[in-house]
């Protein structure tokens, strides 16, 4: 990308201005007699907890890799890359889904400190794993590609950052590259950002050029954690995943007190007392401790059912209050999907995996559903279409369980007129997740479609087959480039349904892959729907969607019907449902 860096000057423009399983690896660690490694209380002034953000394929994994080196948790030249992809489907793709934690040892200046590492995912569909990962730390590495500069992803984990008042180290990493540019990458993040150039550090993390400075940045950057040691135990849990043996263990940060094995603890909005069996730090391989106090990142596990979700906070039995849920991010579905069993006789074996795989993948959401072709299933919502297929490969690779997943589908919301039926759903407004949820178009008073704020980041060269694209998709028009930028950064609002299945690799497409595309979600706004149905030749539910009235003119009425009527000889037959005229966001 460094041919379109002529200028480092890059310009921000919004469109909008009022826009708004880990899958440790279930093997106990050896023990000595039996017991716990001895562990020496660590002093909270020598503690540092740090992430990596960045945007996909920018080398956080290497990094990660290269920490874990210089600090003796693997040997050099290790035949096993990417230490802390754990998952299969993560060594498959070679991304990285689940946020995974290392608890690493580094000397410096003669004091020995305790550096909580965690590795982020760069894909904005487990965005959720990012923002659980920096509620735990109080600086973060911004890793940038010399090569490519700064991308959406890269503006969105800053501003992530920034939201969460963390320190920041920027780094340049890949700067070992033929076409690395790192003086232009420092233009963009100045401009963009407004970081100082002279604090960019530069590195190669293949290379291991420039790591060790970078450590000991982290130790002399980042402040230690402000925690309360007098006060009693309280944690929030980060993630949670569950062992064949010990159940289900949880991922916590100390917030105040101690903890050790053995200790009464309960979960907060509960009384039940449960019992503290095993306390561990995570090297990523588990190494047992006797006591961890706050400040620190551990694993914790109190026995088969001793269990929390998810951004819930453990406490010790005498604490005095606590508030269930805190820490916990919001989460909204971008897509839903149905999954069924194969064959119902293996309904109870799904059911078990689903549960397990959403105890380690607290993203999704899953609620019972039924259909006449395929019998009881559940209704699972996703934040994106590759987070659906991750969850989907999961499930058959870790658990063997096969599924049939329905045709994924957006969320839209109505709102509803009339006494009873404002009764009959709880209130006015409602999130329709399936197409046959919808009332009789007499309830409703107006319906409404998802809309996000994307941010694009393309080279100026590009900017009008960018444009045309996002016309085509019913987005806004582009503004006219400034003269003497190289690249642009801007945002602008999109329909979530057009985004959604290959908006992204378009966009790569006819920009001979140097442009990259991020996105937030910018509520529901008025929108003109109607439902379609299949008939052959009763309603199939199944295929049953929701679709704006000019696209359903434009694409189903005339394109559709003679299609299906030469694949199916004639039998089967087409119809729509009319849903009125509604008001409608208009590009400007």
């Amino acid at each position: 990308m460094s041919r379109f860096l002529k200028s480092v000057n890059c310009v921000q423009i919004l469109l909008f201005p009022h826009s708004k399983s880990r899958l440790y690896r279930s093997v106990t660690s050896k023990r000595t007699n039996s017991t716990a490694a001895e562990s020496k209380e660590v002093d909270v002034k020598l503690i540092r907890n740090f992430s990596i953000v960045a945007h996909v394929d920018h080398g956080k994994s290497t990094l990660a890799d290269r920490l874990l080196e210089i600090t003796g948790v693997i040997k050099p030249g290790a035949e096993r890359a990417q230490v802390l992809d754990q998952l299969q489907v993560e060594r498959e793709r070679g991304i990285t889904v689940k946020a995974v934690t290392a608890s690493l040892n580094y000397v410096y200046n003669n004091e020995k400190y305790l550096l909580n590492l965690i590795d982020t995912p760069g894909h904005v569909d487990f965005s959720n794993e990012v923002v659980r990962s920096v509620s735990a730390c109080q600086g973060v590495i911004l890793l940038v590609d010399a090569n490519e500069g700064v991308q959406a992803q890269t503006v969105a984990v800053h501003s992530l950052a920034k939201r969460n008042n963390l320190v920041i180290i920027p780094v340049l990493n890949k700067v070992d590259l033929p076409r690395a540019n790192p003086e232009n990458c420092k233009g963009q993040m100045k401009s963009l950002f407004n970081i100082d150039p002279e604090t960019v550090l530069s590195i190669s993390a293949k290379k291991g050029w420039g790591v060790k400075e970078l450590l000991e940045a982290v130790i002399t950057r980042i402040p230690a954690p402000t925690v309360d040691l007098k006060s009693p135990f309280m944690a929030h849990i980060i993630d949670t995943w569950h062992d064949r043996y010990r159940g289900v263990l949880c991922l916590a940060y100390i917030h105040s007190g101690r903890v050790e094995v053995g200790s009464a603890v309960r979960w907060s909005g509960e009384s039940k007392q449960h019992v503290v069996k095993h306390l561990a730090l995570l090297r990523p391989s588990e190494e047992p401790v006797d006591t961890a106090v706050a400040g620190q990142v551990v694993m914790v596990g109190c026995g088969p059912k001793g269990g929390g979700a998810v951004g819930s906070q453990l406490v010790s039995s005498d604490h005095p209050a606590a508030t269930a849920g805190a820490g916990a991010p919001a989460v909204k579905h971008m897509v839903y999907a149905g999954v069924f069993p194969a064959d119902q006789s293996q309904h109870p074996m799904l059911s078990d995996a689903i549960k397990k795989l959403g105890l380690n993948d607290s993203a999704v959401s899953i609620h019972p559903d039924s259909s006449p072709a395929l019998g009881q299933g559940w209704r699972v919502g996703f934040l994106g279409l590759l987070h659906l297929d991750v969850f989907s490969q999961r499930l058959f690779q870790e658990y063997k369980a096969e599924a049939i997943l329905t045709a994924p589908s957006v969320p839209y919301k109505i709102r509803v007129k009339g006494a009873k039926i404002i009764k009959q759903y709880k209130g006015e407004e409602v999130i329709i997740t399936n197409p046959l949820q919808l009332p009789h178009p007499h309830h409703i008073e107006e319906y409404y479609e998802p809309f996000v704020i994307g941010t694009i980041i393309t080279p100026v060269e590009y900017l009008g087959s960018v444009n045309t694209l996002c016309i085509d998709r019913r987005g806004a028009p582009l503004p006219p480039a400034p003269s003497m930028i190289a690249r642009l950064c801007f945002s602008t609002s999109c329909h979530w349904s057009e985004v959604l299945v290959d908006f992204h690799d378009t966009l790569k497409s006819i920009t001979s892959g140097f442009a990259s595309f991020d996105y937030q979600d910018y509520g529901f706004h008025p929108s003109p729907l109607v439902r379609l149905f299949w008939i052959l030749p009763r309603v199939v539910d199944e295929r049953t969607t929701l679709l704006q009235y000019i696209l359903a003119l434009s694409e189903v009425l005339v394109d559709f019907h003679d299609t299906l009527k030469s694949i199916t000889s004639a039998f089967a037959s087409f119809d729509y449902q009319d849903y009125g005229f509604h008001p409608s966001p208009l590009v400007r």
